[in-house]
Parts: structure tokens; sequence; C-alpha cells
């Protein structure tokens, strides 16, 4: 179990954490001419060996990393792009978790003393940041009210801190088992988007960010709950 938690924290940091969004335009755009792209299936690798300390594990997942994001690239399109989403990163977790099976054995790395005691939480507490932001996009992208609005009313990204932000503070509570703490938070929450959306008067975009919402809280909610189990 540590070594797929290991495999699985160092693919959060490579798809997600170190890959901001103007890698991921210049790969769109440049496809297999994108020197981006094997800079990060570089970095990929480079984490796996970091995490296990073991070259073939590197290079076999960081092979199979490349193969997928180019597979993806080749097949998506604008119409799909939601679906190979999920599909590039289901096979990523297939992958990892065939390199756990074959290899039946707990490679602790360079890093084990150090993560040991604490790696559910700290693969826990940056999945629920950037990646766990991704994953809700895109999961009700399909629902957006308004995919083109760019309000000069509302923060640059401001929707998305506020949902890291959220997830830390569910986590957190969670945790502690201060349930009474996560109703109140769901409910000053609830009382600041009130005015947005009576002002809005727009039953899609008030069921959008219910959805968000809920998405976001049950997302932390589940990891916390994870945590807690595995510590």
């Amino acid at each position: 179990m540590l070594l797929f938690c290991k495999l699985i924290l160092a693919h959060i940091l490579g798809d997600f954490v170190f890959q901001p969004l103007s890698w991921v335009k210049h790969k769109k755009k440049k496809g297999l001419k994108s020197g981006i792209l094997y800079l990060h299936i570089l970095i990929h690798g480079l984490l796996v060996y970091l995490f296990v300390q073991s070259w073939i594990i590197a290079v076999v997942v960081g092979g199979t990393h490349a193969i997928i994001d180019i597979t993806k690239l080749l097949m998506q399109r604008e119409s799909n792009r939601r679906q190979w989403f999920f599909y590039d990163q289901l096979s990523h977790t297939v992958v990892i978790l065939g390199v756990v099976g074959w290899l039946n054995i707990d490679n602790a790395g360079i890093l084990r003393e150090l993560f040991l005691e604490h790696i559910y939480l700290i693969t826990g507490l940056i999945f629920l940041t950037k990646p766990a932001s991704i994953i809700i996009q895109n999961a009700i992208s399909r629902w957006d009210p308004d995919p083109d609005d760019d309000s000069p009313d509302s923060l640059e990204r401001a929707g998305a801190y506020i949902g890291v932000i959220e997830r830390l503070f569910v986590f957190i509570f969670v945790l502690a088992g201060q349930w009474g703490a996560l109703g109140f938070l769901i409910a000053a929450k609830s009382v600041f988007r009130f005015g947005d959306l009576k002002e809005a008067n727009d039953r899609k975009l008030t069921e959008y960010i219910l959805i968000g919402t809920l998405m976001s809280v049950g997302v932390a909610t589940i990891v916390a709950a994870a945590v807690r189990y595995l510590s």
C-alpha cells in the first residue's frame, strides 16, 4: 500500500502541481512537437525515482506515462476533451496498480523515514488542492451555464481558490472529528453565496454552483475519511 501511495503522490505532483496551465495549452497547440511534453514526461520519471529509488520503476512508469499522454494528444478533440481527461487519469492509475501488483514489494526509497508516518496525510492534502480542482472542473464542465464568461466583477480564478480553501477546511474538520464545524462552514458559504444567486436569478447558475459545492465538500470528506482509516 505504501508503494502505491508513493507512486500516486508522484503522479499527483507531476500531472497537476508541477504542470501549469500554460504547459497544457502548449502541448495541446504543438502536439508531439511540443518540448514541454517530453519535459513533463522526464519530470514524472524523476519524481518516481525520487520516491522509490528504482530506475526500473521510474522507466516503466515514465514510459507508460509517455504512451498514455501521446495517445491522449492524438485522440483528444474539443468535443471529447472531458472524456479523455478521465481516460487519461484512469489509465495512469491502472499502470500504477499494475506496477505495485507486479513488484509486490515495499520500495520505501530515500524518503521512507520522512514520509512513512504521514504519507497518507500528505497525499490527501496535495490531492485536495489543484488536482481536485481540475477533476471537479472537468466533471461539472458540461453544465457550465456560461463557459466563455470572463466577468470583470470576479477575481481571476477566485472560484478555484475558494474551492481549495473550502476542501482544506473540510479535510481538517473531518480529521479532527468536528462535524459541527463542517456544518457551520457549509452554512456560512451558503449565506455568502445567497446574494449572488438571488441577483443572478438564474436556475441553471444556482444548480451549477450547488453541484460544484456539494462535489467539492463530498470529495474532501471522502479523502479525509480515507486518510483517517489508513492512518
